[in-house]
């Protein structure tokens, strides 16, 4: 369940940065507990202003499409600032594809 809940959020895409919020580094750990689903993220910033719409989404597309989960919690864990080190190998060529320098 762990691996499709990975693949649904590949899906979701930063409003801002043109990456998923998966290479971007941005889910930090996931527990799944008899169907409920508890997932420690960040955000790039600890200020965004898409916070709301991004967790909603996270929230409706693993209840949607994911099978067996009953519920979604979502925490955000800023003890550790988000950085371009955070984005994956995968991510990073895809936005050194479209123009980003690292």
């Amino acid at each position: 369940m762990i691996q499709k809940i990975y693949e649904v959020m590949k899906e979701i895409h930063d409003p801002e940065i043109p990456l998923n919020i998966v290479d971007l580094g941005l889910i930090k750990s996931i527990y799944i507990n008899d169907g409920e689903v508890n997932i420690v993220m960040t955000l790039t910033s600890p200020d965004c202003p898409l916070e709301d719409l991004i967790l909603e989404t996270v929230s409706k597309k693993i209840l949607n499409e994911v099978e067996g989960v009953k519920s979604v919690k979502i925490s955000l864990d800023f003890t550790k600032t988000w950085t371009t080190n955070h984005i994956s190998k995968e991510g990073k060529e895809k936005l050194k594809k479209l123009g980003w320098n690292f």
